[in-house]
């Protein structure tokens, strides 16, 4: 497999502040350095027999090829990112709104992220991530680090090699001129794209797919809150009598005998059931108590979801 060189997106003699000579040796020499690097290392890996290679060469050519690779991908992603006048489209304006409060806010922080790297090297990149369907800014120390599942759309090249030939070590001046000229319009067709991909698939439990689940965060709001609600911990007995402690506000029962306690419970205040991690159990206890025409809902993640939020247990027994 061959890499390919990609042409400047931008036009680097029209760049408010960032001279053609910066431009162009940073394309030739460190993008064209980087991809010449990329192609060297698949070249060897394609001729390596893994069965008999050393883990060490294997580890050493594989972690070059991250770094290789990824160098390729940003410096394409900043070429791209260049060649507007630094204004961003309403749409763009109203997606960093929304995540980080305002588009100066956004600004403060991407800036402040490029005036820390001044002096030494790395990224600063804006991700959108489907996992969240949001925007965050990533800091990146070197070429091998990524925000897992992101999709990056505008970056920010901070090694000294993307500004020392106009500005020396006035890193601060480079990167407003970056911010002068990052062209949104490029930026809001590739953020448009990645609002494209799906999150992860959420996890489905068909058998159990009208019954009402709810979070360990909302139901850790609602007793921080003072909310009437009816916690029930419906971890097997099994399982309880191995363990020490239970949910601070929670009731233990016995899932096995739900028919024979649910009537010491109201039908006036909500009930949340839990057991272990969220599944069967828990859901089937939550499906007796609605049937009975209870407020049944179960939480999602179970006992090892409020422990891993911190949220507040109580030693058992």
């Amino acid at each position: 497999m061959r890499y390919h060189l990609k042409q400047i997106y931008c036009r680097p003699w029209t760049l408010n502040g960032l001279s053609l000579k910066l431009i162009e040796s940073h394309y030739e020499n460190n993008y064209g350095g980087a991809l010449r690097r990329l192609n060297a290392i698949t070249r060897e890996l394609e001729s390596l027999d893994f069965a008999k290679a050393p883990g060490y060469v294997v580890n050493g050519l594989k972690r070059e090829e991250l770094s290789a690779l990824n160098s390729t991908l940003l410096h394409e992603l900043y070429f791209a990112s260049l060649g507007g006048d630094g204004k961003p489209t309403k749409a763009l304006a109203d997606a960093l709104a929304r995540d980080f409060g305002s588009v100066d806010r956004w600004r403060s922080e991407f800036v402040a992220m490029g005036n820390a790297l001044s002096g030494g090297s790395g990224w600063v990149v804006l991700v959108y991530v489907p996992r969240d369907c949001r925007l965050v800014n990533q800091y990146a120390s070197e070429h091998s680090q990524a925000v897992a599942g992101g999709i990056p759309i505008l970056a920010l090249d901070m090694y000294e090699h993307a500004y020392h030939l106009d500005f020396g070590a006035n890193a601060k001046a480079y990167v407003d001129a970056f911010m002068r000229n990052i062209d949104w319009k490029a930026v809001e067709g590739r953020w448009e794209d990645a609002c494209k991909v799906e999150p992860p698939r959420p996890l489905v439990q068909e058998e159990f797919g009208d019954l009402p689940g709810v979070g360990v965060e909302e139901v850790k709001a609602m007793l921080d809150a003072g909310r009437p609600v009816q916690f029930i911990d419906a971890r097997p007995r099994h399982y309880v009598s191995r363990t020490q402690d239970i949910i601070e506000g929670a009731t233990w029962r016995d899932p096995e005998r739900v028919q024979e306690w649910m009537g010491e419970l109201s039908k006036s205040e909500p009930v949340v059931v839990f057991c272990v991690y969220g599944f069967h159990v828990g859901c089937r206890a939550a499906i007796a108590l609605s049937e009975a025409g209870f407020d049944a809902k179960y939480m999602k993640g179970g006992h090892s979801g409020w422990r891993a939020i911190g949220g507040p247990v109580r030693m058992n027994g």
